[in-house]
């Protein structure tokens, strides 16, 4: 039943959204080292380089080991508050603790007991333009089988595609809960035209020495990585093995995932299938006008110019 349920959970996109839950996670008796709360969570939304700050911000914060995202707040709350602190190594020198932590922008559940259990913590979020993100996350849900079909089939049927971009609907209902000095936007165009300059900005913000980027890094982040990607060769091997992933992962077994993402295997399930092909200029034209109102909010919200984001995507 629990590889059932992973599986229905993915191909639909669902998220953990039972009410009754959402006050206080479980918590379980155990004999350990005192951890550290999150001091911070970036908390997105996806495709918005996160992954791209996992890298830069490890060295010099305490963030989960082995796996990048917990899923704590939106998707496994019921493993219980010690569980998520188990999932991140002692805090050490005076680095905060975090969590990069794209899938808690678009969860009113995720919101709810953020603000109830860390309602101190700082928040980052980066926007991008809406209709470039969401096809990079549509194109990543593929890849990983996630979602079996077409772009515009997804849009009817996942949920997440179009939620995760209501950035401005999302923004406000998190700074009706938390203080705006624990609330940092940046826009991701920013993070292309000037890499260290965003960084400091973020360090800055969440009281870290300022750093450099090594080259690498300052190259590094690829907006349009998403092109790159193909259809998995076989989309039910790759779809059971991503369900396999999350079922371990909500079980402490992320030494597994890591063990299988490292290996030769991992190539046969991600990527080597179909190119995508090119969205019809008529999708996004569609897509365009429909998140046309949220860009026009966020504008408001920001007091910041949006007009390249109400223009088709190149």
């Amino acid at each position: 039943m629990a590889w059932a349920q992973a599986w229905n959970n993915l191909r639909l996109g669902h998220r953990d959204v039972d009410p009754k839950a959402a006050a206080q996670p479980k918590q379980y008796a155990r004999e350990a080292v005192p951890r550290s709360r999150p001091a911070f969570l970036i908390a997105g939304p996806p495709r918005t380089g996160t992954s791209w700050l996992h890298e830069v911000l490890q060295p010099h914060a305490c963030l989960p080991v082995l796996s990048k995202e917990t899923r704590f707040f939106d998707l496994r709350y019921q493993r219980g508050f010690n569980w998520y602190l188990d999932r991140f190594p002692q805090a050490r020198d005076g680095r905060p603790v975090g969590e990069i932590a794209p899938t808690y922008f678009a969860s009113p559940p995720a919101r709810e007991r953020i603000a109830h259990t860390l309602p101190h913590v700082k928040l980052v979020f980066t926007f991008r333009h809406p209709v470039q993100r969401l096809i990079s996350l549509y194109r990543l849900k593929r890849a990983y089988g996630m979602v079996a079909w077409s772009l515009e089939t997804a849009l009817e049927r996942d949920p997440e595609l179009i939620g995760s971009s209501r950035y401005a609907a999302h923004l406000a209902e998190w700074q009706r809960r938390f203080p705006s000095d624990q609330i940092q936007v940046n826009l991701f165009e920013d993070l292309q035209e000037d890499p260290q300059s965003f960084i400091n900005r973020i360090a800055a913000f969440l009281g870290m020495p300022r750093f450099l980027l090594t080259p690498s890094q300052a190259d590094g982040c690829h907006p349009h990585a998403s092109v790159c990607m193909t259809q998995p060769r076989w989309y039910l091997a790759t779809h059971a093995a991503t369900a396999t992933a999350e079922w371990c992962k909500g079980r402490s077994l992320d030494h597994l995932v890591a063990g299988l993402r490292n290996s030769r295997l991992s190539h046969l399930l991600l990527g080597g299938g179909a190119p995508f092909s090119e969205i019809s200029r008529e999708t996004l034209e569609t897509l365009t006008r429909r998140l046309l109102p949220e860009t026009e909010k966020l504008e408001a919200l920001l007091s910041r110019d949006l007009s390249a984001w109400k223009r088709l995507p190149e």
